[in-house]
């Protein structure tokens, strides 16, 4: 038996039955296997067999077998079994033309014969030497969970003309080499292969990337631009884009023009855009340029940036096309360095493993926990519903936010529970098939766990408790072996498993089971908070799964003198807190708690402030003075220096306001500064907003936001085209909005004088006001102070 990792999989039709061709990494190379004769399976109720059976009569090689299986209302089906993928969609168009339900026919036949064979991604397979395609070969999942292969990387990017009609050059970076292929004369270097024309330099990329033979291609924006740039270039010289293994085509599946996203199939191997991981893998950024994530990730950058780019590019392909292939290069560079530094094509490792999704697969939370559950639900003798089929009428709550007590605070600590919502479905044994179960069997109530809104759960026979429990296991396991890629992914995994039940998109939401994750969440706050406050603490603000402290609150003999009694108190509070859940649930439910409430933070300062023109305390909201290793850094939850859709003024200008005021210092003279900085014109490069148009500029109707107005201004003085999706940057003049770019700021397009008034009411004062609030002052009584102190 052979270790091997999933790389593609796909199917057709063929005379013979379903073939699935699945293309697999072993640590000798790639390998391709063919599993034949495969059926397109899908339920009916058993009750309607014979009426089936007579509708279906025309259609050909279909068969019908009883199964142990029933549906969630507890009634017997069948299978219907078809030869070929275009009978069963017949036989499907029959059926709802009579009204008559059927279930899993949305399941593909590669994800129904790896699931139910427990392969998520790595599997063993056992197969004769020499043979190729491998047909029928035994798989079984592998041996060792930990086991990976080294996948070999090539990082890919191309320049072209600003229309992306004419190639300019191809950059690879990979461990066999890195070359750019450059059309046009000139003499090869190392580096630097000079090619006659397009279809020249196209042949001689195909000549690199077959020898190189990469598993995965991987770059920015890879598969949007440059693969689909290479693609329709291909197209015009009637060539075909050859990167697949065994010389097979690559497939393309295009949205329509409303999302304009494309997506490949590159059999045997995989493109994996690094913005997508980034964003996968829970990592969040004011813009995902390759420029600004170099700089931030790898303290470089790009070796040509601004505005004029495009003419640049156009410029050194025309006269210095041995500095356009740097730049093309250092891109390819680039892209290396982030997947390597931070892990992504091991975090994508790893969440295939855990869930079944491929390795490019993006979001898909959905897709992974169907992947995993189906076949455990088999097992316990059900099929799985229809979408929609379990919504009702009964409202799920989102998570407790509990209101605040505006104000700033000395010493407030916060209890974390870690992974609420996952511990609650393991503890509480919340599962639609035990829900099921409790309720087709008539379970005694000692033998079921109450939920809420009449929901009520199995004992025994639950499945998502004990995936959770695997996962959790699995995550300490990787966290004791400092795996930091697969602990990652274990963490999103099952965080999103709430997110799961409680979509509408999802074939097993259902309210009632989604309510009983949420209300217990409720009831898990609201009793914790009751319990620190027994022991002498305030509470000041709770969210979700975590209750922020206050130590110096009716604390007669408690106060902490520093930062290590305030660390006893945090540790101390959580280990009893944890005692006592155990203690409770074990009395109330005789159940075992997997509740772990953890100390996370001690804010030295902190604030809670209240909503505008109000005195009730924000939710989401807050700030606070940490101790990180002896140096004292500022915290922003919610507020403005956290925020897209404010400007860097207001963003620099909390940060340092807040900094002054928690360490004590005099703010006066810093407040008035600023404000009069702006109003003379000293900072208008921090005066910008950046935001993202969320819909097609002729969408905007009624209602045209100051970006929108903005972007709109930028077509007409630019003439370029601006998409869904794109970032527009503006300031506000006294002729309203005007924008100053795209991707960098170009205050050669204002037209009109900024309205410096603007970014004082609008950006300054409330972030001011928001902490001068609970010192009885505000941004304008300190600035009409100093003006009268000046006789104006």
């Amino acid at each position: 038996m052979t270790n091997a990792f999933l790389l593609t999989r796909q199917w057709r039709d063929t005379r013979e039955g379903v073939v699935l061709d699945l293309w697999w990494a072993t640590e000798t190379g790639s390998c391709w296997t063919q599993i034949t004769g495969q059926t397109v399976v899908f339920f009916v109720l058993r009750e309607q067999a014979q009426r089936i059976q007579q509708l279906l009569k025309p259609l050909r090689q279909w068969h019908m077998a009883e199964v142990e299986l029933k549906n969630f209302h507890n009634k017997t089906v069948n299978a219907l079994y078809f030869r070929q993928h275009r009978i069963a969609r017949d036989a499907q168009m029959i059926l709802q033309q009579q009204n008559i339900p059927f279930w899993e026919a949305d399941v593909r036949p590669p994800e129904r014969f790896l699931m139910e064979r427990f392969i998520t991604a790595a599997a063993q397979i056992d197969f004769p030497a020499n043979a190729f395609p491998i047909i029928n070969p035994k798989l079984a999942p592998v041996e060792d969970p930990q086991w990976r292969p080294a996948l070999k990387m090539l990082s890919l990017d191309i320049e072209t003309s600003m229309d992306a009609k004419q190639l300019y050059s191809i950059g690879v970076w990979c461990d066999a080499g890195q070359k750019v292929f450059m059309v046009g004369e000139g003499t090869n270097t190392e580096t630097v292969i000079f090619c006659a024309d397009a279809k020249h330099c196209l042949l001689a990329f195909f000549e690199f990337f077959r020898t190189a033979d990469p598993d995965i291609v991987i770059g920015w924006s890879v598969v949007q631009f440059d693969l689909l740039v290479l693609e329709n270039i291909c197209k015009s010289l009637n060539m075909e884009l050859q990167l697949g293994r065994a010389n097979q085509s690559i497939h393309w599946r295009h949205d329509d023009a409303d999302t304009g996203r494309s997506y490949v199939v590159i059999p045997g191997r995989v493109a994996l855009d690094g913005i997508e991981l980034l964003k996968a893998a829970n990592y969040r950024y004011d813009s995902y340029s390759l420029q600004n994530i170099a700089e931030e990730l790898l303290g470089e950058g790009k070796l040509i940036s601004g505005n004029d780019r495009a003419d640049d590019i156009t410029y050194l392909f025309n006269h210095d096309k041995l500095s356009l292939a740097d730049y093309n290069l250092r891109d390819c560079e680039l892209v290396w360095k982030i997947f390597q530094q931070q892990q992504l094509l091991d975090f994508a490792m790893e969440r295939s493993q855990l869930t079944g999704l491929l390795l490019d697969r993006i979001g898909g939370s959905v897709a992974a926990f169907e992947y995993l559950y189906l076949p455990r639900l088999h097992r316990r003798g059900y099929i799985a519903p229809n979408l929609g089929e379990l919504e009702s009428d009964i409202y799920s709550p989102g998570g407790y936010v509990m209101d605040s007590r505006p104000g700033i605070y000395d010493n407030v600590l916060v209890l974390d529970f870690k992974s609420l919502y996952p511990s609650i479905m393991r503890t509480f044994l919340i599962d639609p098939c035990a829900f099921w179960l409790a309720q087709h069997q008539q379970l005694p109530a000692e033998q079921t766990v109450p939920g809420f809104n009449g929901a009520y759960f199995a004992r025994e026979g639950h499945i998502l408790p004990n995936i959770i429990e695997q996962l959790s296991a699995a995550r300490d396991r990787a966290k004791q072996h400092k795996n930091a890629p697969l602990s990652h992914a274990i963490k999103i995994i099952m965080n999103s498993f709430y997110g799961v039940l409680g979509s509408t998109g999802c074939r097993f939401f259902d309210p009632r089971v989604s309510s009983s994750i949420t209300m217990r969440g409720h009831e898990i706050i609201q009793r914790s908070r009751d319990w620190i406050e027994q022991q002498g603490y305030a509470v000041i603000y709770g969210d979700t799964d975590s209750l922020f402290v206050w130590l110096e609150n009716n604390c007669v003999g408690k106060k902490p003198k520093d930062t290590t009694q305030c660390d006893a108190i945090g540790k101390r509070l959580a280990k009893e807190l944890n005692q006592w859940w155990q203690k409770t649930l074990l009395a109330e439910f005789a159940i075992n708690s997997a509740l772990e409430i953890q100390y996370e933070t001690h804010y030295l300062r902190f604030l809670m402030p209240t909503m505008r023109g109000s005195e009730l305390g924000t939710k989401k909201r807050y700030a606070g003075l940490v101790d990180n290793n002896g140096k004292r850094e500022m915290v922003f939850k919610g507020l403005e220096n956290v925020r897209t859709d404010w400007t860097q003024i207001a963003k620099d200008f909390q940060a340092a306001l807040y900094q002054k005021i928690f360490a004590g210092e005099d703010y006066l003279d810093f407040v008035r500064t600023i404000n009069d900085e702006v109003l003379a014109g000293k900072r208008d490069l921090e005066l910008v907003y950046r935001k993202r148009l969320r819909r097609h500029l002729h969408e905007y109707q009624k209602n045209v936001p100051p970006h929108v107005q903005a972007a709109r201004k930028y077509v007409q003085l630019t003439g370029e085209s601006l998409r869904r999706g794109d970032w527009i940057s503006y300031v506000i003049t006294s002729n309203g909005p005007e924008p100053v770019g795209r991707y960098e700021v170009d205050m050669r397009l204002r037209q009109s004088p900024i309205d410096y008034q603007h970014y004082v009411d609008k950006q300054l004062t409330p972030v001011a006001d928001s902490i001068l609030h609970f010192m009885n002052e505000s941004l304008n009584q300190l600035v009409d102070n100093q003006l009268s102190l000046f006789g104006q």
